[in-house]
């Protein structure tokens, strides 16, 4: 594999927890930097860092409770908000990510994943 992939889960959601053992399946775990969000939350910078040019509302989990509750979907957060709220709030971080190179595949998307693979 030419690049290593980094895996962004929750260990309590059940989709990250077959996404995950999916992958293990695919990939040697050797070749999988696995980062468990609640253990160790991503900070602003990563948080930049991963999203780069990309659009940071494809990041917000659209399930969760902050979410709605500020209904983020018809006020979006700037991007900055979005950093700050997401390294306060892990859960907020749409999961699980897929991550290799530059590319990355949202939530357990099997075919999008097979195409970050190949």
């Amino acid at each position: 594999m030419a690049k290593r992939l980094r895996f962004l889960w929750k260990k309590s959601c059940s989709t990250c927890r077959k996404a995950r053992t999916r992958l293990h399946e695919l990939v040697p775990e050797a070749d999988i930097d696995d980062h468990e969000i609640n253990a160790a939350p991503l900070t602003e910078a990563e948080l930049d860092a991963l999203i780069g040019a990309r659009d940071h509302r494809l990041f917000l989990n659209t399930r969760n409770e902050l979410y709605r509750a500020e209904q983020m979907k018809l006020r979006p957060p700037t991007r900055a908000q979005a950093l700050r709220l997401i390294a306060r709030n892990p859960n907020l971080l749409r999961r699980p990510l897929l991550v290799r190179g530059q590319a990355i595949a949202y939530g357990f998307d099997e075919p999008a994943w097979k195409e970050l693979l190949s």
